[in-house]
């Protein structure tokens, strides 16, 4: 298994695969499509291109963050698909530039070598989007390589897409996302040192900034998280936001672990979301905040043993 940040100077032994190509964010069940029909046609060999930026984010960059799934996670993930390979393209302004055809011969083609391209049925491709799912076909006809696109797959009666997990997690349904993933969404990051008050209200709280990551409704979540170095998902209950009782600063996640006592400064922590509880909110007093992050600390614990265990 090899990871690849380039299409130029690979080795023979990369090049010639069958590819799955796309953006992969998120990993739902119509990516996992698009590989399964790439592996298929590579009689159970597959390798996965995918860009990185995002070209959403070469063109749009002061969009708010997007991103589903962090490039190493996505990349382990695709890995643990049982991908042989991930390419992840430079997209700069040098592809942003290439036409259509220039894209598939340049990069597909004396780049990657392909002998088949797994798409899905609304890939666009080429300066301006100006190449679809049909001429891909047309040129890999004329070039010497397959084509297979894979049509609209549906979760919950609707079209499985990165667009939709956004969407659920935005609205604070955590349940919703991970239906179309079919796992529970991770947040995950280094944990820093925050303002330190958790600690006097008697509830110690890991804190990472998500960064690139989408940044999901703000409000107290039933989580699961797991540490760096550790196997096991731990219980706890996590607020995102600004906590505007204690003072308005960058959005941040800060995850209590239940029964949990470490220094994780400077650790790698992993956080599902599993449940929406509440808003954030501006509480009166200190006392009435406490009052209610007990409260919350207990129903996160009635939420979680009836939550089910994904596959993470």
């Amino acid at each position: 298994m090899a990871i690849f940040a380039d299409y130029r100077g690979l080795p023979a032994s990369a090049r010639g695969a069958s590819v799955a190509l796309g953006n992969f964010d998120g990993l739902h069940a119509g990516h996992r499509a698009v590989m399964e029909a790439a592996r298929k046609a590579g009689q159970g060999k597959l390798s996965v291109a995918t860009f990185e930026p995002p070209p959403r984010a070469y063109f749009r960059p002061n969009d708010p963050p997007f991103r589903i799934l962090r490039p190493e996670r996505r990349n382990r993930l695709i890995l643990a698909e049982g991908a042989d390979t991930v390419f992840e393209l430079p997209f700069n302004g040098e592809m942003a530039a290439m036409t259509d055809e220039a894209f598939v011969r340049q990069v597909l083609v004396e780049g990657l070598g392909v002998s088949h391209v797994s798409v899905g049925f609304d890939f666009r491709f080429g300066r301006g989007r100006m190449g679809n799912v049909a001429r891909l076909s047309s040129l890999g006809r004329a070039l010497g390589f397959g084509v297979s696109v894979v049509e609209e797959v549906l979760e919950l009666g609707a079209k499985a897409s990165s667009t939709a997990i956004r969407q659920a997690l935005m609205a604070g349904e955590p349940e919703v996302a991970a239906d179309i993933l079919g796992d529970w969404w991770i947040a995950d990051g280094i944990v820093e040192a925050g303002e330190k008050t958790g600690r006097t209200f008697g509830f110690p709280t890991a804190n990472i900034h998500l960064n690139d990551l989408i940044h999901p409704r703000h409000g107290v979540y039933a989580v699961r998280a797991r540490v760096e170095g550790e196997e096991v998902w731990r219980d706890g209950v996590a607020n995102f936001g600004r906590t505007p009782t204690t003072g308005l600063r960058d959005a941040l996640l800060e995850t209590f672990i239940f029964d949990f006592d470490q220094d994780l400064y400077g650790k790698w922590l992993e956080v599902q979301l599993v449940a929406y509880l509440r808003p954030e909110l501006k509480f009166d007093s200190v006392d009435d905040m406490i009052a209610q992050m007990h409260k919350d600390a207990a129903e996160s614990r009635v939420c979680l043993k009836a939550a089910p265990s994904l596959p993470n």
